[in-house]
């Protein structure tokens, strides 16, 4: 199955992440976990992660997946498609089941803590982290499109920080982009097996390209 062993290290990643933030959640209130990955903030790490977190917006797996459907096979298309999309909608019907407030209705229990300048910050919609979620579902596709251990590292490294980048920005608390993760990469897993290991694997339409 294609990125079968490629996609070790990115699992590998998302089990420590997983595991150390999932320590730091459970033994830690949730405004002073938030208060304490706001320990090192700098105006250069304010500007890399407000633009740096874009990656992870809808627009970005979106254009992956057009161009996949465009220069590769459906296959391909369908791995980025399915995997973003699919999570994309559990998590908004997760949102809005469990509607927590987000950091920012928190500013004043936060006392004087660092806030970044120039971005909006939401209020309510919390959990999950849609962008977290995002983050690992599309580095996950991409690692298996890939194919590279050496890649699959980087993609979830680069996933890892994204998903931080909601923290650092008040946008989410840190248990909100540790389901997200945990939801991207089981989404795109379960996509994973469906397209490269199912009886639908030797599907040929599956092969085709859009422009042969």
């Amino acid at each position: 199955m294609q990125g079968t062993k490629a996609i070790n290290p990115f699992l590998l990643i998302w089990a420590v992440y997983t595991l150390l933030l999932g320590i730091a959640v459970v033994n830690t209130d949730q405004l002073d976990l938030h208060l304490t990955m706001h320990q090192f903030t700098s105006p250069w790490s304010d500007g890399f992660f407000r633009h740096f977190t874009h990656l992870a917006d809808g627009l970005v797996p979106t254009g992956l997946a057009l161009s996949l459907l465009l220069f590769k096979d459906l296959r391909s298309f369908l791995m980025m498609a399915l995997s973003c999309g699919l999570s994309a909608i559990v998590v908004q019907v997760l949102k809005h089941y469990f509607d927590h407030d987000r950091p920012f209705m928190y500013k004043a229990e936060l006392g004087d803590m660092h806030w970044v300048e120039g971005i909006e910050l939401h209020h309510h919609l919390s959990f999950p982290s849609g962008h977290a979620t995002a983050a690992f579902s599309m580095c996950y596709a991409m690692a298996v499109l890939i194919d590279r251990r050496n890649w699959s590292l980087i993609l979830a490294l680069l996933a890892s920080v994204l998903a931080y980048s909601r923290v650092y920005l008040s946008q989410h608390f840190t248990e909100d982009i540790l389901f997200g993760a945990a939801l991207g990469t089981s989404t795109a897993a379960v996509v994973h097996w469906w397209l490269y290991r199912s009886p639908l694997k030797d599907r040929p339409w599956l092969q085709r390209r859009l422009f042969s």
